[in-house]
């Protein structure tokens, strides 16, 4: 007869090796963490509130995306599903936890472009005046009377005109803040440098943060050039913009965790805490981890992990 063990040893043991595990992982810290989480929100109505991201004590910035029809006289955005309603007493709410929330423009739909230098002033005029700390008679405020904290650059589609004029515009009504910046940019390109649609506004050197997108199809994201081709891009654009935080940016869906996974997530990250972040965090204008996006996130419960790594 097989000797079979009993259930109840078996159980112990699994429960032993994934704590010597995450002992392991914990006690492996690199010097140049940060702790800075960044985290989009707005892509599916299933991922919750934007008050619910921010009262998971995640992360340290969440942006709205996106801002995706504009340049052309018309102004709006989509939140894919989720109602307006309440939207911003959220943004005030992550505001008074110190986090910051930004407003993303772009996207991956065709609503937008910069046609001139006209138009790159008309949209500065209106994020001023229906999202920034503006105020203007007829200028509709999707979200009342919140404020972001600032813009957030994802150009995706059209041609790279005039970003750099919208960046200086925008950059421009800091003038009406004493002690603080009151309109922070950021930016998140593709992996790959320069990029065709932003590199002109990065050269304005008025970007604060620089989110890369090290996922989707580019032949430099985590799944298509792996941790080689990650590290390879991401030493050039720390070089590039050394003035700049620059974050690295990654999916959740892409990173090998299943949906609804048992035990600890950590297992299936053990890539990302060995190899590719401890390689990153060696540059001095290392930032944070960028995570694409809050929907992806909930279902695995990527950043319960990698906010301890970060």
């Amino acid at each position: 007869m097989a000797f079979r063990r009993p259930l109840a040893f078996h159980h112990e043991c699994m429960l032993v090796i994934a704590f010597v595990l995450v002992s392991c992982l914990a006690g492996a810290a690199t010097a140049k963490q940060t702790g800075q989480l960044t985290v989009f929100w707005g892509r599916n109505a299933g991922e919750g509130t934007l008050r619910e991201a921010c009262d998971t004590g995640l992360y340290s910035t969440v942006v709205i995306s996106f801002y995706s029809v504009f340049g052309h006289g018309r102004y709006w955005g989509d939140l894919s599903g989720h109602p307006l309603a309440g939207v911003g007493a959220d943004i005030k709410h992550c505001q008074s936890r110190n986090i910051l929330v930004l407003l993303s423009i772009g996207g991956p739909g065709n609503g937008y472009s910069l046609p001139s230098s006209a138009s790159a002033a008309a949209v500065a005029d209106n994020l001023w005046n229906a999202h920034l700390g503006g105020r203007r008679n007829g200028v509709y405020r999707p979200f009342g009377d919140a404020a972001v904290d600032g813009i957030d650059f994802y150009i995706d589609q059209g041609a790279p005109d005039h970003y750099d004029e919208l960046a200086s515009r925008l950059d421009g009504y800091n003038r009406f803040y004493r002690g603080r910046k009151g309109v922070r940019l950021t930016a998140t390109p593709r992996c790959g440098l320069p990029d065709r649609r932003l590199g002109a506004a990065l050269r304005t050197g008025l970007f604060e943060r620089i989110h890369v997108r090290f996922y989707g199809n580019d032949t430099c994201s985590l799944g298509k050039g792996g941790t080689y081709g990650v590290v390879g891009q991401w030493e050039k654009w720390t070089a590039a913009f050394p003035r700049t935080q620059v974050y690295l940016g990654l999916a959740p869906a892409e990173s090998g965790v299943p949906e609804g996974a048992q035990g600890t997530v950590a297992v299936y990250l053990k890539y990302l805490y060995y190899d590719l972040l401890p390689k990153v965090q060696k540059a001095n204008n290392y930032g944070g981890v960028m995570v694409w996006d809050r929907f992806a996130d909930k279902k695995t419960r990527w950043s319960s992990v990698v906010s301890g790594w970060a």
